[in-house]
């Protein structure tokens, strides 16, 4: 039977900060994380909008997605995603539509509707804190005006951007923006690279309300998932303590750089904190070419997704590279 993946595989990253490291560092390995993933024929790399957090360096999400498309060819660059409340729509349009331009047909716009950030770092970005759950909606379907062709007798348009059509994509954690790009007929990723509970709910709902639109005929569902591959099972669960610590730091509100990888977890995390780590990574896939080939494999004919997004915190950078290759070799085999 064959063992390959007949869908397309795409990266998540956050462009993490090392303990040891500059934020200047961490920009140059995302792109060469980006350029090694394009020779490896993955299909998407997509940052994240973070803010106030130390060991993330993605917080000017359209600006890093600039420098990521200028310097790769070929694989589709994006945002995983940019939290809408967070930006006037016109403004977003308008620094898509400007990247549509610059690398034509390789622009992807991933919306979230969280902040992205702690309550009081909202403040600092919103300053208007009167959003309720009608204002994504309404935010979304301006946004999506904005990148269509402008019309007759349209007052504002987005310059660049009208007419652009850059593909938008929404994302989320819970059944709310499941059910909202089903109904606007949008593709979907869910956040099951940290909030695995509510997955097949979401997929469920999404698939539920789908519409047929001019953007989907069918729906078009891709999920989040953390994986640590390595030459053995051992050696992955030993480097996975880096994405242990981040966890269990960030949990106790005190978001910190990346970590090294540590021996033992035994006095760095208490019971509480360890169920948090398991349940946050319930669809992780850790170890070797074949635990990897076989869960990544396993997650797809459970949630039926259509791509998968592979995010990965890894301290040293050479095995965060190595990774994707023997996630890529071990899905691709005959």
């Amino acid at each position: 039977m064959p063992t390959h993946l007949d869908i397309p595989l795409s990266v998540l990253d956050l462009a993490p900060v090392r303990q040891d490291g500059t934020v200047a560092d961490a920009l140059a390995r995302s792109l060469d994380l980006a350029r090694h993933v394009e020779r490896l024929g993955f299909n998407r790399f997509w940052v994240a909008e973070h803010h106030n957090m130390p060991g993330i360096a993605s917080s000017a999400t359209s600006v890093l997605i600039g420098y990521i498309a200028g310097g790769t060819s070929t694989i589709r660059v994006g945002s995983g995603g940019i939290m809408l409340p967070n930006h006037a729509p016109l403004v977003i349009a308008e620094q898509f539509g400007t990247l549509e331009a610059l690398y034509p047909g390789r622009i992807d716009l991933g919306l979230g509707r969280a902040p992205g950030t702690d309550p009081l770092t909202m403040r600092a970005l919103r300053r208007d804190l009167a959003d309720d759950d009608n204002a994504f909606p309404k935010n979304v379907q301006e946004l999506l005006a904005y990148l269509a062709p402008a019309v007759e007798g349209q007052k504002v348009r987005a310059v660049p951007g009208a007419g652009s059509n850059v593909p938008v994509w929404l994302l989320g954690s819970s059944t709310f923006s499941a059910q909202l790009a089903g109904l606007l007929g949008l593709p979907f990723a869910f956040a099951s690279h940290f909030a695995p509970m509510r997955l097949m709910e979401a997929l469920d709902t999404y698939r539920h309300f789908f519409r047929a639109s001019e953007y989907l005929e069918k729906p078009h569902a891709m999920i989040g998932v953390p994986v640590i591959a390595a030459p053995t099972d051992e050696e992955a669960h030993h480097l996975a303590t880096t994405q242990y610590q981040r966890l269990i730091n960030l949990v106790r509100g005190r978001p910190t750089t990346l970590m090294p990888p540590v021996d033992s977890m035994d006095g760095l995390w208490d019971p509480r904190e360890e169920a948090y780590v398991r349940s946050h990574l319930g669809v992780a896939v850790i170890g070797g070419p074949d635990r990897v080939r076989d869960g990544l494999k396993a997650l797809v004919e459970r949630t039926g997704a259509d791509e998968l997004m592979i995010s990965s915190d890894f301290y040293e950078h050479a095995h965060r590279l190595r990774s994707f290759e023997i996630v890529k070799k071990a899905t691709t085999a005959p």
